[in-house]
């Protein structure tokens, strides 16, 4: 079972599900804000790739938190920030046979799935 985790207008989000039905990959899509997200789902996101690889740090959102928040970001507050805004999480995540990977990068997604 495949999986792909994100937001439906982000660009990278539209490059992986291009590639994954070009290459007749089936997979699930789960939208943050359509579908939901929660704190499970979420929790294990981070233990898999750990909370600074999963914030995402140069999208608008981040960079409209208060310099406190910044300075003071740990995993519980990155996941509660997470969880309020999930266009804080980088995009897209991939799940694939209980592994997780994030970004999307053709060459990547060829010796994951191919």
């Amino acid at each position: 079972m495949t999986t792909l985790y994100g937001i439906k207008n982000c660009d990278s989000i539209k490059k992986a599900k291009t590639w994954l039905t070009n290459n007749n990959i089936e997979f699930t899509y789960h939208d943050y804000r359509q579908d939901g997200l929660d704190i499970a789902w979420l929790t294990e996101a981070e233990q898999n790739l750990g909370w600074e690889v999963l914030l995402n740090k140069r999208g608008t959102t981040f960079r409209q938190l208060s310099e406190q928040q910044k300075q003071n970001l740990d995993q519980a507050s990155a996941i509660a920030l997470m969880l309020e805004q999930p266009a804080m999480i980088k995009r897209p995540v991939l799940i694939h046979q209980g592994q997780y990977f994030i970004g999307f990068k053709a060459e990547q997604y060829e010796e994951i799935l191919l």
